[in-house]
Parts: C-alpha cells; sequence; structure tokens
C-alpha cells in the first residue's frame, strides 16, 4: 500500500485524492455525497487497520471533470480503480449513505475485492421505498446557498481545488439518481453485509428489514435515538458496531430457537 498517508492517484481520468489512516488490514471507508477524506477519522478502527478514505469525483480535493456526470456507478468504478493502483486486492469495506451503496455495488460487481461490507444510512431500493419523505419534504426549494447545506459548503470550501466551483457541484450531486439494486443483485451478494442506520434516519426502517431478507449474509443493527448524520454527531454510538461486525470470526455457532434452546457452546 505504500508508506505515503495521503495522496493523489491518476484513476479514469481523475486525479484522486487519498489518505491512508492507521495501520493493519485495509478497510476503505468511503465517504457520503459531500463528505471527504479527514473531514473525519476512525481513530478506534485505525488501531488495528489501514484506513483508505478517497475524495471521490469532484469531492474534496478531486476536481471535478465538468464534463462527465456523476453517478453511484462511476463512483465505484473509481474507488476499484484506487485500490488497483495501491496495490490492494481484498479489503474490508465501510460506507455511509451514498457511500454505503458505492460499497454495495463493489460487492456486487467486483465480489473478489470485497470480505464484509458496513454501511451505516444506505438505500438498496428506489427512493419512494428506501426513503422517509416525510423527513425530506421542505417548505422551500433548495438551492446551492441553503442553509440546509450550509456544513456541506462549508467544508467544501476549505479543501476544494476551486471553492467557487460549488454551485456547479452542488446541482451535480443533486442530481444523482439511483434507483436501487435488483433482487437478482442483493441476493447474490456473497459477502457479509450490516445494514445499520438510526432509528430517525432518512432511511425507512421496513426498507433495511425488507433488505435484510434479500442479502444472504446480511446482518440489521439499528442505534436507538439517532439519525442520518450519527457518524459526525454520534461516531461514538455506531462505530462500536462497526468494529464488531468487521472483527467477528465466520462460522459462529447457530442462535438458539424454541426448538434448540440455549445450549453452552451449541447455541446462542
Amino acid at each position: 500500500m505504500g508508506d505515503a498517508p495521503c495522496g493523489f492517484a491518476f484513476v479514469n481520468g481523475l486525479r484522486m485524492y487519498y489518505e491512508i489512516e492507521g495501520h493493519g488490514d485495509p478497510l476503505v471507508y468511503i465517504p457520503p455525497i459531500f463528505g471527504y477524506a479527514g473531514l473525519k477519522s476512525f481513530p478506534q478502527l485505525a488501531k488495528s487497520r489501514s484506513i483508505i478514505t478517497m475524495d471521490l469525483q469532484g469531492h474534496g480535493r478531486t476536481a471535478d471533470i465538468p464534463e462527465r456526470p456523476m453517478t453511484l456507478q462511476q463512483c465505484a468504478e473509481d474507488v476499484v480503480g484506487l485500490l488497483k493502483c495501491l496495490g490492494i486486492a481484498k479489503a474490508d469495506f465501510f460506507g455511509e449513505s451514498y457511500g454505503g451503496v458505492i460499497a454495495a455495488m463493489i460487492a456486487v460487481r467486483h465480489p473478489e475485492l470485497v470480505q464484509r461490507v458496513a454501511t451505516y444510512g444506505a438505500t438498496f431500493g428506489p427512493p419512494q421505498r428506501a426513503l422517509n419523505m416525510e423527513m425530506l419534504r421542505t417548505s422551500v426549494v433548495p438551492t446551492a446557498d441553503s442553509r440546509v447545506f450550509r456544513f456541506q459548503r462549508e467544508n467544501y470550501g476549505k479543501v476544494a481545488p476551486d471553492p467557487d466551483y460549488w454551485p456547479q457541484f452542488w446541482h451535480k450531486v443533486i442530481g444523482i439518481e439511483w434507483n436501487g439494486f435488483s433482487t437478482e443483485e442483493l441476493a447474490g451478494i456473497e459477502a457479509p453485509l450490516l445494514i445499520a442506520l438510526g432509528d430517525h434516519d432518512f432511511v425507512r426502517l421496513e426498507h433495511a428489514v425488507e433488505t435484510l431478507k434479500l442479502i444472504p449474509k446480511a446482518e440489521l443493527a439499528v442505534i436507538p435515538n439517532a439519525g442520518h448524520f450519527a457518524l459526525f454527531s454520534e461516531p461514538e454510538r455506531v462505530i462500536p458496531v462497526v468494529e464488531d461486525f468487521l472483527r467477528r470470526p465466520e462460522g459462529l455457532i447457530p442462535v438458539a430457537t424454541a426448538e434448540t434452546g440455549y445450549q453452552p457452546g451449541e447455541t446462542r
């Protein structure tokens, strides 16, 4: 993976920025839309992992390609290209919001690269089924200058190659369309996958449960009294769940049923 804690890689026409935090087996963290490397860190995970975080197309220090559309599918291929540049043949993935979609997409398209996938606040189906539309309703149509995007706008201005490009970047991000995976794609995910979300998330709990039933090795974690941005506001409530998922050995003994009862060493 190299010794540099940060740098640029030429990937699919992008000059993609990345950072590496910690030491150990690779964990690829894919930030949410509007996020970028260094906006948050996970020191608890970095104790035993090399966390690779990238700035996706147009995000952070990675300049946009104005004529290239911004799609989650292209972002997935860019992340795969970065891993090839870094010589990483297989890794665990941790994706937040749209970053979770991208991580799951890599598991669908490039299963050979994926060991485990942890997601927080990700959607797996069409917006009308996956999202709580009441939480996303606004009284005024938002713009690039709206207060609701102040946090993202101010952080963009701190690191972007051209802070004045924000309105164009915002329009491209807002224009991303994602209609979900097919049932066959979800059923074909071979890697263990964690679906984590807050009980007050933008993502509907019912959608998470429906997805849980479709992915063979899926697990569900609901963070109580938490919203879509818990990894910003309360990471200490989410990261232990992710860490447990990533560390847990495969081949655990089966859970108890009414038929078996709890038998120490036989069921759990």
